[in-house]
């Protein structure tokens, strides 16, 4: 089983994952482009970039499993089928809003 907390691969993901994008997060925003911005305004570029490469790497890593792998590591907070996408698309969403 794979835990975000036990992953120090994925740090700036877990960041945003556990303090942002939550099961709180309606204390930050009502969509995920206000939510993400307000995490992206809080950190320093060189996270931002380390956050997209991130986002990279969890695809690389688990390919065909990402949706599973996704889920084992922040699905217990966060779930982007309720927001209306896959995890592949969610997770093209964030490299979007941190990219801009």
């Amino acid at each position: 089983m794979i835990h975000a907390e036990n992953n120090p691969s994925y740090p700036n993901l877990d960041i945003l994952f556990g303090g942002y994008l939550n099961q709180d997060y309606h204390y930050i925003g009502d969509s995920i482009e206000e939510i993400v911005g307000t995490y992206k305004n809080a950190i320093t570029s060189e996270m931002r970039k380390s956050a997209i490469n991130e986002i990279n790497q969890l695809a690389v890593n688990f390919g065909e499993n990402l949706d599973s792998a996704f889920y084992e590591m922040y699905g217990h907070d966060f779930n982007p089928k309720l927001w209306g996408h896959t995890t592949a698309s969610f997770l093209e969403e964030l490299k979007r809003i941190l990219s801009e």
